[in-house]
């Protein structure tokens, strides 16, 4: 005759190598989207070109947006013009669901001009502009599965 209790024991070696199992399922499910990233900031800096003093832009024609990181954000004007803006430390760069430029006269400047989070915070200030060679940035994530990179239209 056996206690219940041995029982037990006998079973929770086995769930312990399911749920490390499965733990070690979704860490690697991450690592690949880790890559990704990794891959497709190293790629917009390297299609990035030389800095710019500023870039034409109408007010509301912001095509689409990409924050890289909580300094840098890509943003297109339209499908093919991309630009690589550099704002310092920008915290709520990543999680804002929304941002607008402000502009002068029809463009965008360096120290100037700022890219707007989400109401209530303070604006980025725009230190650095760089073109980016949108079909080169295409080429280089072709070959990386989930890799493409064509802009979704910004939500109003």
């Amino acid at each position: 005759m056996t206690r219940p209790g041995v029982e037990a024991m006998k079973l929770f070696p086995a769930g312990v190598c399911a749920l490390a199992a499965l733990l070690l399922a979704g860490c690697s499910l991450a690592m690949p989207r880790a890559e990704r990233e990794h891959a497709y900031l190293a790629a917009v800096h390297a299609a990035a070109g030389k800095p710019v003093d500023s870039f034409t832009f109408v007010s509301g024609s912001l095509y689409s947006w990409r924050p890289l990181d909580e300094n840098e954000v890509l943003v297109y004007t339209r499908p093919r013009k991309a630009w690589l803006l550099n704002v310092g430390l920008c915290p709520e760069l990543p999680y804002t669901p929304t941002i607008g430029l402000t502009s002068h006269v029809g463009r965008v400047s360096v120290m100037t001009d700022s890219v707007l989070v989400a109401r209530g915070h303070f604006p980025c200030r725009i230190q650095k502009i760089q073109p980016v060679d949108v079909d080169q940035l295409k080429q280089a994530m072709a070959p990386r599965k989930g890799g493409t990179i064509t802009p979704a239209k910004a939500s109003s």
